[in-house]
């Protein structure tokens, strides 16, 4: 074997080597970052099926096992106060930001409204020491979820806004 073979077989040995190395230096790394993102996804379906089931057990009685809210919903009842709006993307759950959503929900309809100076009758209970924050918070990402793409952005443009302007 010539020396020009022999230093050609030392220098690749060495490449491979060296490649070997940092590929084993990078991968627990690489397979940690995949563990997380894993995890994480994990996590959101899990706190999207709790918020489904929180859904089902605390709201759908009134807003529809399928976020369809009641018949007619637009039209006032005889006590003044609106049937329930449907939460799903033909109602306008999405047309609010996400705190405006999470205090009407814990604080009930008609104590958010006065808070915001709206004399108006609403059917909208309170969930405050009936739902955590937190399961109120799922509640509204399993619905959230359920909506077409383009009406996530815009409710997530409108909880910008409500973010920048408060």
């Amino acid at each position: 074997m010539g020396e020009h073979v022999k230093k050609f077989l030392i220098v690749a040995a060495a490449a491979v080597i060296a490649i070997l190395s940092a590929y084993a230096s990078l991968r627990p790394a690489y397979l940690a970052e995949k563990e997380r993102v894993a995890s994480e996804a994990a996590s959101k379906v899990a706190r999207l099926e709790m918020g489904k089931q929180l859904y089902q057990q605390s709201c759908a009685a009134c807003h529809g096992a399928n976020l369809e809210g009641a018949e007619n919903w637009q039209t006032p009842l005889e006590d003044g106060s609106l049937p329930p709006p449907p939460h799903d993307e033909t109602g306008h759950t999405w047309h609010h930001g996400d705190q405006l959503l999470f205090d009407y929900t814990k604080l009930g309809g008609a104590a958010m409204l006065a808070q915001m100076g709206v004399q108006m009758k609403s059917g909208m209970p309170a969930f405050e020491g009936k739902l955590t924050d937190d399961e109120i918070w799922a509640i509204l990402d399993y619905i959230k979820s359920t909506w077409p793409q383009r009406i996530r952005d815009l409710q997530a443009e409108r909880t910008a806004f409500e973010n920048e302007n408060q």
